[in-house]
């Protein structure tokens, strides 16, 4: 809230003489007032300190008077204090209202300094009428100085300005590399699953890594685009096919038959063909 004292002419000035005219208008001395001329009272207002409260105000005095906090000299503060609610009362009684409240106040503290204290005990301290209005006082200048030392960062719009930079580009999206990590992952899942289908017949079995190569090789040129690595194997196969199924499929990515990606990481395996010459090259061996 802004205060103001208003500051008012009293009298007129006297008549200035032909050496001294009061002004110049369109280059012709001006040496009377004209009589019908009306000043208002308060036709100049000053605009003093301005305060955003009666805890501001308090703590401006006690610091123009270079006063410790700690021990406010009552009388002339609140003598001061009246002095300018006095003032702005004249000036709008609604805006004082804070102020009036905060005089009270201060009345009532002096009052209470002025009467004698009652006695306490020796391991006592007497209460001081002072103590609330300090507490309030110092974190009232806390806070403040908080809010100047906010003020003080570079604000946006203030100190500095936004600036926005278009720029365009185009931006390849790199699949992340299968590691190792994930195969194994991705077999022992294919284990657990053949686990659930095995019996306990014991049997021999021939298996060709090179003709599991030409199926795995086959069911990717069928399959025309990306295939699941889930889907290479049939867990009802048993686990010796599906080994040498793995193998089959490891050899083909040594010699570059294959292509596995995977989207995220965690996320399945694809697997695709290289080229078309290393296909056709393969099935026919």
């Amino acid at each position: 809230m802004s205060d103001s004292a208003t500051l008012a002419a009293a009298e007129a000035p006297p008549p200035a003489t032909a050496a001294s005219p009061l002004a110049r208008i369109y280059g012709q001395p001006l040496t009377q007032l004209p009589l019908d001329l009306y000043i208002p009272p308060d036709a100049m207002a000053v605009m003093l300190d301005a305060f955003e409260g009666p805890l501001d105000l308090l703590l401006y005095l006690i610091r123009k008077a270079n006063v410790n906090v700690l021990d406010i000299p009552m009388a002339p503060l609140t003598e001061q204090y009246l002095v300018y609610v006095e003032a702005m009362r004249s000036q709008n009684l609604e805006l004082a209202a804070d102020y009036l409240v905060m005089a009270a106040m201060l009345i009532e503290i002096k009052s209470r300094m002025l009467l004698p204290r009652p006695k306490v005990d020796a391991g006592d301290d007497a209460e001081d009428p002072r103590a609330e209005l300090v507490r309030r006082l110092i974190e009232y200048e806390q806070m403040k100085l908080a809010a100047y030392g906010i003020n003080e960062l570079p604000q946006a719009e203030r100190d500095f300005e936004w600036v926005e930079v278009w720029v365009e580009k185009t931006l390849l999206r790199r699949l992340p590399e299968v590691s190792v990590l994930d195969l194994q992952n991705a077999w022992l899942g294919i284990l657990r699953q053949a686990r659930l289908h095995t019996h306990h017949m014991v049997q021999r079995e021939e298996l060709s890594v090179r003709e599991h190569m030409t199926l795995i090789l086959r069911h990717l040129r069928d399959a025309g685009g990306f295939v699941e690595f889930g889907e290479l194997f049939d867990p009802q196969q048993g686990a010796p096919v599906l080994v040498v199924h793995f193998l089959a499929l490891l050899e083909l990515a040594r010699e570059h038959l294959v292509e596995m990606t995977q989207v995220e990481v965690f996320e399945p395996i694809y697997l695709r063909l290289s080229d078309e010459r290393s296909e056709s090259r393969q099935t026919t061996a």
